[in-house]
C-alpha cells in the first residue's frame, strides 16, 4: 500500500465558503457602517431624525458627540450622536419609493 497525498480539496472549500461569506456578509456591513457614519457626521440644525429607540425628533443643536432634539412643544432631550439611527423619511421620500 502506498500512503495517499494530502488533498488540497477541504483547504479549497473552506476557502471558498470564506470568501463567499465575506461577499454576502461583512463588505456589506462595512458599507452600512461607512454609509452611517457619513450620515452622523452631517447631521445639521433642523435636521429631523429618528434615534435607535425609535423617538422622533428635529435637531435643534448639534454638540461634538451628541445633539440635543425637539421631540415636542418646549421638550427636549439629549442623546448621543451615535444613538441616531438615520433621518427620518418625509412624505416626498416615501411617495418615491413607492412608485419605484
Amino acid at each position: 500500500m502506498t500512503p495517499q497525498q494530502p488533498t488540497l480539496g477541504p483547504f479549497i472549500v473552506m476557502g471558498l465558503i470564506f470568501f463567499i461569506f465575506y461577499f454576502l456578509i461583512i463588505k456589506p456591513q462595512r458599507q452600512k457602517e461607512a454609509d452611517h457614519q457619513k450620515t452622523l457626521k452631517a447631521l445639521n440644525k433642523n435636521d429631523e431624525v429618528v434615534t435607535i429607540g425609535g423617538i422622533y425628533g428635529t435637531i435643534i443643536n448639534v454638540k461634538n458627540t451628541s445633539v440635543v432634539l425637539r421631540i415636542a412643544d418646549n421638550v427636549k432631550i439629549e442623546v448621543q450622536k451615535n444613538a441616531i439611527a438615520g433621518l427620518q423619511k418625509t412624505t416626498t421620500d416615501v411617495a418615491a419609493i413607492t412608485k419605484e
